[in-house]
């Protein structure tokens, strides 16, 4: 027997189980139970530290402090991701099992996941420092293979765009020491770039030496591969920043600490505040295709727009205010 929910935080079908969270039964839902359920959810999320979304799947992911989760899409229309089967039916579901601590995650080209952040503290690890260096996924995150730097690198955020050589080109921000690092052969070996303390990051997709960053002085630019910034003048101060695909026009698009979504003209480069989320977002992610779907986490749960901000879907429920 099913269940719907139709407030406007939470529009999809409630699920029949979520996987070692919540068994429901029966059919008629209150909003004590959508609250219980929403708080589960936050509970078992930990933190959402990042978003990602693979078009070759139609998957789109929460990355969480207790590992990596499948979000359902389904209250979304065709264009996004243009028209893959979206994930699950109804409930956010723990990939492989896994608990590890995903500080860093992209969706690195169709197909493949990137990652890094802490083992799950509740299983051995023969790690020098609980680190999981660059650890990648090709099986829609049913596994992972590290890469480099396991047991010495704790990755906070991570890009990463193709060269024309065929490799990815990888930036990741290494917490530890504070600083860039850049791989062009993807993510086996690496140089070390601006020393930068950096909030996020995200590579221009039309230009992969062009790196954009989020700092406490602003929004800072790097036109040398990560090599060094500057300060952008008249820019936002974004917490949040993520590259928008060519085929939906370039340029980026960004998130203030008030929830605030600013869009850039890539032919001008001005910013303009185009929608807002009303809170402080924690993961932001653009989706790709010709339709501009970006997907913002925050306390609430996640949700997505397609015209940068101005009206949202929610996907997820998480009880936050």
């Amino acid at each position: 027997m099913s269940c719907r929910l139709t407030p406007a935080r939470f529009r999809w079908a409630a699920p029949a189980a979520i996987t070692t969270l919540i068994v429901l039964s029966g059919c008629t839902l209150t909003a004590g139970t959508v609250d219980a359920e929403a708080g589960a959810t936050a509970e078992a999320f930990g933190h959402i530290h990042g978003l990602g979304a693979d078009p070759l799947t139609g998957n789109t992911y929460a990355a969480t402090h207790h590992g990596v989760w499948l979000i359902s899409t389904a209250d979304l229309p065709d264009s996004y991701l243009g028209g893959a089967e979206p994930g699950p039916p109804a409930a956010p579901l723990q990939l492989a099992g896994g608990s590890q601590d995903m500080m860093g995650f992209t969706v690195a080209v169709p197909g493949t996941l990137l990652a890094s952040g802490h083992p799950d503290a509740h299983e051995a690890s023969d790690l020098a420092t609980p680190n999981l260096g660059l650890i990648s996924s090709t099986d829609a995150a049913a596994s992972w293979t590290n890469l480099s730097l396991a047991g010495r690198t704790d990755f906070h955020d991570l890009d990463a765009v193709p060269l024309p050589s065929g490799t990815l080109r990888v930036y990741g921000y290494d917490a530890g020491a504070g600083a860039l690092a850049i791989s062009d052969d993807s993510g086996q070996t690496w140089t070390a770039g601006a020393s930068l303390a950096m909030r996020d990051l995200t590579a221009d997709r039309a230009d992969s030496d062009r790196v954009l960053a989020t700092t406490a002085d602003g929004l800072a630019e790097s036109r040398d591969a990560g090599h060094s910034f500057q300060l952008i003048a008249d820019a936002p101060a974004l917490l949040l920043v993520e590259a928008v695909d060519q085929s939906a026009g370039g340029g980026f698009v960004g998130i203030d600490a008030g929830g605030a979504v600013w869009r850039q003209d890539p032919a001008t480069q001005a910013w303009s505040e185009t929608g807002s989320t009303g809170r402080a977002p924690d993961a932001l992610t653009f989706a790709g295709g010709n339709a501009p779907w970006m997907l913002v986490a925050d306390a609430a749960g996640i949700a997505g727009s397609d015209d940068y901000g101005a009206t949202w879907t929610d996907l997820l429920s998480l009880g936050g205010e």
